[in-house]
C-alpha cells in the first residue's frame, strides 16, 4: 500500500514546472524497535535536556542552537539567521544542470525518493523530462530544502518515473586515495586470476531480494513471540569461545584457490558410495 508524501512542491526545468511529490523510496517500519524501561519498576524512560550547570530541566522554547568558537564560548544562532540561508523557495526542485548517469560517484548517495506527478494535468510534463533525461543519460543536479535542511540532489530516470537522491556534502565523502595509496600495483598472477574467475562464475546467480534479508529481524521476532508466553527469564547466551589460535598473516593464496575450487567440485559429483 503506498504510503503519504513526504514533500510536496515543484518540478522545474526552464519554463516546464509540474506539481510532485516525494516518498521515501527506503523503510524502516518493520524493523523491531526498543524501548528503554526501568528494570525495576517497568516504567519508560525518557530523555530529557537538562542545563549542563543548575541540573534542571530545559523548556523547549528555551533551547536554542548555538556554534561553539571556543571554550565556553558561544554564538547563538536564531531561526531567522538560519532562514537567511535557505534556498528562497523551499517547495521548488529547479534542475539547473545536467551530468553524465554514471559520473557521480555512489559515496555520494544518501536517502532516495520516489518522484510522482501530483495531478493527472502535470504528467505530461513529468514523462517529457524523464524520458529526456533516459534519452541523453543523464541525470539532473538541483538544490532542495528538505527535512529543515537545503541539500543537493539528484533527479535520475528509473523505468517509469524518477527517483531523487539526496547528495552528501562533499566535505562528508573521503578521499579514497588516502586509503588506497598503499595498495602495490603488482602484476596479476594469469594462473591465479584464472582460478578467481572461476570461482566467481560458478557463483554468478541471479538478483534476489534474499540476498539482503535479515536473519537477525527474524531470530528477535521468535525470541519476542516466545516471551509472549513464557513468564521465566530466558538465560543469556553464552557468548562463543575465543579460540587461542591466531590467524596466520601468510597464506598461500594458489593453495587456497585450489582447494575451494577443489570443494566446489566435490559438492557438484554424485556420491557413488550411496549407490552400491
Amino acid at each position: 500500500m503506498a504510503v503519504r508524501p513526504y514533500w510536496k512542491g515543484f518540478l522545474k526545468l526552464s519554463l516546464v514546472t509540474c506539481p510532485v511529490t516525494l516518498t521515501p523510496a527506503t523503510t524502516e517500519g518493520e524493523k523491531v524497535k526498543f524501548h528503554t524501561l526501568n528494570r525495576k519498576t517497568g516504567d519508560r524512560i525518557y530523555t530529557r535536556y537538562v542545563d549542563a550547570v543548575t541540573g534542571k530541566s530545559v523548556d523547549k522554547d528555551d533551547q536554542t542552537r548555538a556554534y561553539e568558537k571556543g571554550e565556553d564560548d558561544y554564538v547563538i544562532l536564531e531561526e531567522e539567521d538560519l532562514d537567511s540561508v535557505q534556498l528562497g523557495s523551499a517547495r521548488t526542485i529547479d534542475i539547473d544542470e545536467f551530468a553524465p548517469a554514471d559520473s557521480i560517484e555512489w559515496t555520494y548517495f544518501d536517502s532516495p525518493y520516489f518522484v510522482v506527478p501530483d495531478a493527472e494535468i502535470s504528467e505530461e510534463a513529468f514523462i517529457v523530462i524523464r524520458q529526456a533525461m533516459a534519452n541523453q543519460d543523464v541525470v539532473g543536479i538541483a538544490r532542495l530544502v528538505i527535512g529543515g535542511r537545503e541539500r543537493a540532489v539528484m533527479l535520475q530516470p528509473w523505468d517509469e518515473g524518477i527517483v531523487l537522491w539526496t547528495l552528501r556534502f562533499g566535505d562528508e565523502v573521503r578521499d579514497e586515495n588516502e586509503y588506497w595509496e598503499e595498495v602495490d600495483d603488482k602484476p596479476v598472477d594469469k594462473k591465479m586470476l584464472a582460478m578467481v574467475e572461476k570461482l566467481i562464475e560458478d557463483r554468478r546467480t541471479t538478483w534476489s531480494e534474499k540476498m539482503v534479508a535479515d536473519p537477525v529481524q527474524d531470530r528477535l521476532l521468535e525470541i519476542i513471540k516466545s516471551k509472549k508466553t513464557e513468564k521465566k527469564s530466558r538465560k543469556k547466551p553464552e557468548a562463543p569461545a575465543e579460540s587461542d589460535a591466531q590467524p596466520s598473516n601468510v597464506i598461500d593464496l594458489m593453495a587456497a584457490l585450489k582447494k575451494s575450487l577443489e570443494g566446489k567440485a566435490e559438492t557438484e559429483s554424485p556420491k557413488k558410495s550411496r549407490n552400491r
